[in-house]
């Protein structure tokens, strides 16, 4: 669905790592519920006194795409943590992830579209909301919002979506509007 090689060169986005309260748990919601392996743990040393890190991937070229540290306390009146979106290599594994989920018994499990991709949200062990996608073949203007229901036949589940990203401003097919995106970055 990409334009071949046109990216902007420098910089791409590598990994993420958060604070945790309960390493333990977090550690086996991530390895044991999203498939992530731990490539490397310890601790280091800092200002603050020393922080264990989990190093979590789920590719074998890439030492960490996650990193859990200690220390997060626990209590926080506000969690900066927006979301940590994953994407799913086809709308059979979104789907076999939302069932995962449900047998989990996780907290506010919420599939949508957006219009430009399928995607269910939920909260992790220590209340970060996730979210789990597929990219669409087309585009809308963004933000836009609906359920959708997981338990329909995945061709009735991609005409429900297409049939209301037509009705939408922006309407259009990704390949256009990322080469929109490339002139915009000053990469066409």
């Amino acid at each position: 669905m990409s334009l071949p090689n046109v990216r902007r060169t420098g910089l791409s986005l590598s990994h993420m790592g958060f604070y945790v309260c309960d390493m333990a748990r977090v550690e086996d919601f991530y390895t044991r519920v999203l498939e992530f392996t731990v490539t490397d743990r310890g601790t280091l040393p800092t200002p603050r006194g020393p922080v264990a890190l989990v190093f979590l991937s789920r590719d074998p070229a890439v030492h960490h795409q996650i990193v859990l540290a200690s220390g997060r306390p626990e209590a926080l009146p506000f969690n900066p943590i927006n979301q940590i979106s994953f994407e799913a290599d086809s709308l059979a594994t979104l789907k076999r992830f939302h069932r995962r989920f449900v047998e989990e018994e996780m907290e506010e499990i919420t599939p949508v579209t957006h219009g430009n991709a399928i995607s269910f949200y939920a909260r992790d062990p220590e209340g970060n909301r996730l979210e789990i996608f597929i990219d669409t073949p087309w585009y809308v203007d963004q933000p836009m919002r609906m359920p959708v229901d997981f338990t329909l036949p995945d061709a009735e589940l991609l005409a429900d979506v297409e049939r209301h990203a037509r009705t939408l401003p922006g309407f259009r097919p990704r390949k256009d509007w990322e080469r929109e995106m490339a002139a915009r970055m000053g990469i066409a």
